[in-house]
């Protein structure tokens, strides 16, 4: 039985998944930009960077820009449907994680980027 205060000497840096959503258009452009914060970098003696997975085909976002919205895609009180792209990678350490959704929403073409960040457990 292993007791749950066990304490390990080296304490690991906490990751962090960040999620998108992005217009097939903007992906390379939001990709590139995460990266370039830090994003998509593996631990280890691998040394492995841009690492994401990205889903491509059949993903189809929908919004109705309101009345005071500016959008880039649609118009003002219409539905609109868009091709769209999801996208996860790895980001280790807060401030990563931090840094790359700023690069996100610098990147990214809409007013609202939907993103998630979920913290991992390393078991």
């Amino acid at each position: 039985m292993v007791s749950s205060s066990t304490s390990t000497s080296t304490s690991k840096p906490t990751k962090y998944q960040l999620s998108f959503y992005v217009p097939l258009a903007n992906l390379e452009a939001c990709k590139t930009a995460i990266f370039a914060a830090g994003a998509g970098c593996y631990p280890g003696s691998g040394n492995y960077t841009e690492a994401c997975f990205t889903i491509v085909h059949g993903g189809v976002g929908q919004f109705r820009p309101g009345k005071d919205a500016n959008p880039h895609i649609g118009t003002v009180g219409e539905l609109e449907t868009v091709q769209e792209a999801r996208v996860e990678t790895l980001c280790v350490g807060e401030d990563v994680a931090r840094r790359a959704v700023a690069a996100l929403k610098e990147a990214h073409p809409y007013e609202e980027v939907a993103y998630q960040v979920v913290k991992m457990e390393d078991f």
